[in-house]
């Protein structure tokens, strides 16, 4: 496989550091770093973004996530290694992430889930952290961005 091109935020002067300011702006609204890098790869997952969920695991092997949990994020709702603070997140990022799949794009019961255990600035890290997930799986999809080759 190859790459259409280079990653667009790469090829656009200036676009790169204010996602990179995105990112650690999430990383300081005081949600625990494995959480948001568990919505980080389960984002990527959804969006069959090969090297977005090939560094988020990285990533997320590097905040302390290990083996069991990365194995089954793409089934945490059955995997018992997951706790109710990250299950409400990681139904927050699927839910953000397939915004279509329903009537109510994020309905209240899930929002509310999240809201219980997270306060409003973590709340906004959260949405950030999908967001911006969003955007680079987009990029990096559309562009075919090969997994590995980042670094």
């Amino acid at each position: 496989m190859q790459s259409r091109m280079q990653n667009p935020a790469m090829v656009l002067s200036g676009a790169m550091q204010p996602i990179q300011e995105l990112i650690k702006a999430a990383h300081s609204g005081g949600v625990d770093g494995q959480t948001l890098e568990l919505v980080h790869l389960r984002v990527s997952q959804i969006n069959g973004c090969s090297a977005c969920v090939d560094g988020g695991a990285r990533t997320a092997r590097k905040a302390g996530v290990n083996d069991e949990r990365l194995a089954t994020v793409a089934a945490w709702r059955e995997a018992p290694y997951f706790s109710e603070e990250e299950r409400a997140a990681l139904a927050l990022a699927e839910a953000a992430t397939r915004l279509a799949d329903r009537p109510e794009a994020v309905g209240d019961e899930v929002w509310d889930a999240a809201a219980t255990y997270f306060d409003e600035k973590q709340l906004a890290a959260i949405v950030l952290m999908i967001g911006v997930t969003n955007l680079f799986n987009r990029l990096n999809a559309t562009t075919r961005q090969i997994a590995g080759a980042w670094g």
